[in-house]
């Protein structure tokens, strides 16, 4: 029984860097510009990059926009669309990617339900994801500086046969700071922590992630915390 019981202690604990989660470190940056259209109505102009350590550099661009309408005090509606380019190691096709969500604010607290289509070249199949979230700000002092942190899931209702599986698919906790830069401008920097669940026999990965994210209002209003990725 000893001899039983050593063996299979030995055989889970060569296993155990097989199944183990991989890690990366990753910087996350955005550039926000937001420009009025009419008294409810807004565009937002979206450039995102990326860069991680086991994807040998640049690894993810992501340029487009979303126009939002306010209909109601601490309540926006969003249509938007983004151009998704995968680089270096990271070696997934671009896709086009349509967004419609609803934003919510109730004091300190903002909510947010997007869903996302994903368009992939290799097949006619459309990707559907929905991502709910929910963010907690809290003011320090009286010069609009704030700390914040956030939770946001990705739930995939289908899976296509280019490879999106459905499930629940990941999870993204972000700790931060927002920082007023001016009266039109502010920037946020935090730490975000990804966690992607390893399904179907694949290896969990958790990603820990720097993130730069600058807001810029050409309206004259102010460029306050958002909930934007």
């Amino acid at each position: 029984m000893p001899r039983r019981i050593s063996l299979a202690l030995t055989l889970l604990f060569a296993a155990t860097p097989a199944i183990a989660q991989q890690q990366d470190e990753q910087i996350w940056l955005q550039v926000n510009t937001v420009v009025p259209l009419a008294e409810r109505w807004r565009v937002t102009l979206e450039q995102v990059g990326r860069v991680s350590d086991r994807q040998g550099g640049l690894y993810q661009t992501e340029f487009g926009g979303i126009v939002g309408w306010r209909v109601a005090d601490g309540v926006e509606l969003g249509f938007g669309y983004r151009r998704v380019g995968f680089h270096n190691a990271d070696t997934g096709a671009n896709e086009h990617r349509l967004r419609q969500q609803v934003v919510a604010t109730f004091g300190a607290v903002t909510t947010r339900l997007r869903i996302d289509q994903r368009f992939h070249p290799g097949g006619g199949e459309i990707g559907f994801r929905v991502r709910p979230l929910v963010r907690y700000n809290h003011r320090v002092g009286s010069k609009g500086v704030a700390v914040f942190a956030s939770h946001e899931s990705f739930w995939l209702p289908n899976s296509t046969r280019w490879g999106q599986r459905g499930g629940y698919e990941r999870m993204r906790n972000i700790a931060g700071v927002a920082l007023p830069l001016g009266k039109q401008v502010a920037a946020e920097v935090g730490y975000l922590n990804q966690y992607r669940f390893g399904r179907d026999g694949g290896r969990a990965q958790m990603d820990h992630a720097l993130t730069l994210q600058l807001t810029i209002n050409v309206g004259g209003g102010s460029a306050g915390p958002r909930a934007d990725d």
